[in-house]
């Protein structure tokens, strides 16, 4: 995926860049992350407002995956994401 880059992996640590994106998608994803009992933290910085690429960390407990708990995150967004829309559409009718 060319949006979409791993700096490290480790057992129990990811991570990782997403180009092309802001602290909107960041913000929710890091938020449904922390909600996970299986993560530890997830946290995410962007050097320079303007031209940064935001780089994402998370941190899972002992015997835990980063990215099956990221995948479960992206899941979950997209979920909320598609229901969000679905009021959207149905108010504006």
């Amino acid at each position: 995926m060319e949006n979409f880059e791993i700096i490290e992996d480790k057992t129990l640590e990811l991570t990782f860049i997403v180009k092309d994106e802001s602290h909107g998608v960041c913000n929710a994803l890091r938020h449904i992350l922390m909600q996970n009992p299986d993560v530890e933290y997830a946290v995410y910085n962007i050097d320079h407002p303007l031209t940064g690429k935001p780089e994402m960390t998370i941190k899972t407990k002992r015997g835990k995956r980063p990215r099956h708990a990221l995948q479960k995150a992206a899941e979950e967004l997209q979920k909320e994401s598609l229901e969000f829309k679905k009021l959207i559409d149905e108010a504006l009718e």
